[in-house]
């Protein structure tokens, strides 16, 4: 079982490196997947939202504070549809920050795997606190 779950999670963290190729972002592309009984229930990618330019830095190359992260994204895209993320694995191709963190534990996530690690730790350890599993997978390459 964990040899399966581990060529899964290698899958769809693959799955989410592709999605975070629509990313119109500059500096950092980020691609999430939400799955639930091995079902993509959600998608998502960093990038600025519905209706507006799809330029996330400004002319000092600097994201502009309206950039949506990608587990955002996803998350509220799960919310505007028939599914619940209730119990789901996130997939993301970096860690999960503090505002987003604080999103998953709300939205009922148990599990994030994810591949790079973001600057800063504290939104894996604020999961960690809240009991949710977070498993890192290095990059197959």
């Amino acid at each position: 079982m964990e040899k399966k779950q581990f060529l899964l999670d290698q899958r769809y963290l693959k799955m989410a490196n592709i999605w975070a190729q629509n990313s119109y972002c500059k500096r950092r592309q980020v691609g999430a997947l939400l799955v639930k009984d091995q079902m993509i229930i959600s998608d998502g990618y960093n990038g600025t939202p519905s209706g507006f330019e799809n330029i996330c830095e400004d002319e000092n190359n600097v994201t502009k504070p309206y950039v949506l992260h990608a587990e955002a994204n996803a998350i509220s895209k799960v919310a505007k549809s028939n599914n619940s993320s209730e119990g789901a694995t996130l997939y993301v191709t970096s860690s999960p920050c503090m505002e987003c963190s604080k999103l998953i534990i709300q939205a009922g996530i148990k599990r994030v795997v994810f591949t790079d690690n973001y600057r800063l730790e504290n939104g894996i350890n604020l999961l960690r606190q809240a009991n949710i599993e977070v498993v890192q997978v290095e990059n197959e390459e």
